[in-house]
Formats: C-alpha cells, structure tokens, sequence
C-alpha cells in the first residue's frame, strides 16, 4: 500500500543531511542502509551505496530515477542460473564454439 499525499515521500533526514550544501565530487559514495528511502531532486548525481543485507552496491542517482526507492536498484538476490540437462547441453556447444574460433587465430601467430 502507497504512503498517503497528506505525508508525503520518505526521505531519511539523516541522508539528506549529509549530501544537502554538498557537491557530489566531494563526498564520493555516500553509505546507507535506507533503503525504503525515496529519491529526491536534490539526490541526483550522487552516488550511494545502498546495502542489499551484505555489502553496499554503488547507485548512481540521474533523474529517471526520481519518486522510485534507493532499493529498487541494489538487489538483494543474486541469480545463479536455471539448470538442466538442456542448458549443460548448450554451454558445453558454446565452449565448444568458442574453442573452435580460438584455435585457428593461434595457428596464424604460430606461422
């Protein structure tokens, strides 16, 4: 459910207070765990770097980005891959593939 227009967006105070009457190139990576935080206009063209529960993920604020939350762009889950039979079979045809184009540029450095 949305936040209601009588509130307004959430904006952690304590972000603000830290890139507010500041230039992005003289902070760097500003650190936070806010992720529920949403972007403002005046966030754009720092970068943050919002912790996903492990690490902080460097995100570059531009103005598409503006009414969305920090945590939509550091993802908390990492995709592996879907397996099976069917995807070993075309990544040893790639590898295959790949080896196969190799080869040819080695023997022409050998000559």
């Amino acid at each position: 459910m949305s936040r209601s227009l009588k509130k307004g967006p959430y904006v952690d105070h304590k972000l603000l207070a830290k890139i507010t009457g500041k230039k992005p190139a003289d902070l760097g990576i500003v650190k936070t765990w806010s992720r529920d935080c949403t972007i403002t206009p005046e966030m754009v063209g720092f970068t943050f770097g919002v912790h996903n529960g492990k690490q902080h993920l460097p995100v570059f604020v531009v103005e598409n980005m503006v009414g969305h939350k920090l945590g939509e762009f550091s993802p908390t889950r990492k995709f592996i891959k879907h397996g099976g039979k069917k995807q070993r079979e075309e990544e040893q045809a790639a590898a295959a593939k790949a080896t196969a184009a190799a080869a040819p540029a080695k023997n022409e450095s050998k000559k």
